[in-house]
């Protein structure tokens, strides 16, 4: 049986992320889990057309390997998948991916202090683990009635099916999330019939977008430290818009342009109050686009404002029982964010999975400890997630941490660590005290944000200045640890 010093699961931004980070700390001796053939994870598996980032590209990367041949303000997704393999492969990440190698099971060892770790390739043992799935890992697919019996094309927007051609069908399309956003743009011009099923109205804000002229992009590439100041002008307007999280008064003005957008855009008065969102922008996240309300206008296209009730045959039933008979479904209806299938795998040293600890409300220290499961981390944990800036500016103050805990923990020779439990719970309370002011909460509406049990485990309610500032510096205080031999079982502060 093969042992690790750690073991990461997914090779995608958070994973190649986590090993560039080890490798440079001196970590050599660990091991990625990736159960696709490839790396980039979310960018390998989201192949839609139009799928593009809603993040400035410049911020939207590693701040260690800034890229200067960005075509796009916002990049699309060929080009960051590119970004990534790229940056993998210049810090020698893919010699320790385990391709085609899904986790099974990880369960904790109080007795040996290790993981053992069963996959679809074998068992592995190592003294740490990194969950790097990802929130945006597995398509939520709604329970439908009838949806079995459909006989024509099916599928998720992040598992595209290129081989169907949509020339000409009718197509149905369930949900108005972020990847529809960018996709029925993309499919309206060439499909007979579009049928929009919203459940709610989003709101949709004009998209600053544009091909990078051959001038900025000589400039950012010549000239030194032009990346890094284009970096921080992207990180302050979005950190200007992220006060507006925390102050829903300042999003309500802001959401005018929204309104302005709308009104310019759909001239149908009946359309237009159909996709005129009740409540207050930044509830729900936040989409980008200048082509989506243009394409829900065209003579093709019919905009169903509620939720799909069930399907019978090719036909498709609307909740308020309009019939309408299409050759495809394709479901744009996001991903299980806080119901992580990773959480049903692992298992504490008394055989109690992470699931069983949260019973429906993931919590952890800043995001990336739990209490229970010693020498483990979870990137983009619960917690951490904002409305306005990247991803890879919470992995990284993530990964400031980790690598601090875990060399922290080599250097005192410790076995086990664990955040203590009345420290995770007291930040949590932090966190759910704080977010009751925020537009997340008191935006008036439903999201992903909130949990099975109505609770918000999602998101951060701070500035990621702050964010990065509790995470720049590993507190050893807030842990049980260890450095008995693997036979003993007494712990110390």
């Amino acid at each position: 049986m093969t042992h690790y010093d750690i073991l990461i699961v997914g090779a995608g931004i958070s994973g190649i992320g986590a090993a560039i980070r080890l490798k440079q700390s001196g970590i050599d001796n660990f091991a990625i889990l990736e159960k696709g053939d490839a790396l980039g994870g979310t960018w390998r598996d989201n192949t839609y057309p139009g799928c593009a980032c809603d993040v400035p590209s410049a911020l939207y990367s590693y701040s260690f390997a800034p890229n200067r041949e960005w075509s796009r303000l916002f990049a699309g997704q060929e080009e960051i998948r590119r970004y990534i393999e790229r940056t993998a492969a210049e810090h020698g990440v893919p010699a320790h991916v385990k391709f085609g190698t899904e986790m099974q099971r990880a369960q904790w060892s109080e007795q040996s202090r290790r993981w053992t770790v069963d996959t679809s390739a074998g068992t592995f043992t190592a003294n740490a683990v990194i969950a790097a799935a990802g929130p945006w890992n597995e398509p939520l697919v709604p329970a439908i009635p009838g949806l079995d019996t459909f006989t024509g094309e099916v599928f998720h927007s992040s598992r595209w099916n290129h081989t169907y051609d949509l020339t000409g069908k009718r197509v149905a399309v369930v949900g108005t999330g972020a990847s529809a956003v960018q996709f029925v743009p993309a499919i309206q011009p060439t499909v007979e019939s579009l049928h929009l099923y919203q459940r709610t109205a989003q709101w949709v804000l004009p998209k600053p977008d544009h091909t990078l002229p051959g001038v900025e992009r000589a400039i950012l590439r010549r000239v030194p430290g032009a990346i890094r100041a284009l970096r921080r002008v992207e990180y302050a307007i979005m950190e200007s818009l992220g006060l507006g999280f925390r102050h829903p008064w300042i999003l309500r003005v802001i959401q005018q342009v929204g309104k302005a957008q709308l009104r310019a855009q759909v001239r149908d008065p009946k359309l237009r109050r159909a996709l005129t969102p009740d409540y207050t922008l930044g509830c729900k996240r936040l989409l980008l686009s200048n082509t989506y309300y243009p394409a829900l206008t065209r003579p093709n296209v019919e905009v169903h404002a509620n939720a799909v009730q069930s399907v019978r045959g090719n036909v498709v039933v609307g909740s308020d029982g309009a019939e309408r008979e299409v050759d495809a479904i394709i479901f744009g209806t996001g991903f299980h964010i806080l119901d992580m299938p990773i959480g049903s795998k692992v298992f504490d040293g008394d055989g109690r999975s992470l699931d069983d600890h949260w019973k429906g409300s993931p919590q952890a220290y800043l995001g990336t400890t739990v209490a229970g499961f010693p020498n483990a981390f979870v990137l983009l944990g619960p917690a951490l997630g904002t409305g306005h800036t990247s991803a890879f500016m919470i992995l990284e103050a993530q990964l400031d941490y980790l690598t601090q805990a875990v060399t922290t923990a080599r250097s005192n020779g410790w076995t086990r660590m664990e955040p203590r439990r009345e420290v995770q719970d007291a930040f949590n309370a932090q966190v759910q005290e704080a977010l009751a002011t925020t537009v997340y909460n008191a935006g008036g509406c439903q999201s992903y944000f909130l949990d099975v049990n109505g609770r918000n485990s999602f998101n951060w309610p701070w500035s990621t200045d702050r964010m990065r500032q509790r995470l720049g510096r590993f507190d050893e205080a807030a842990y049980d640890v260890s450095r008995e031999p693997a036979s003993a079982t007494a712990t110390s502060r």
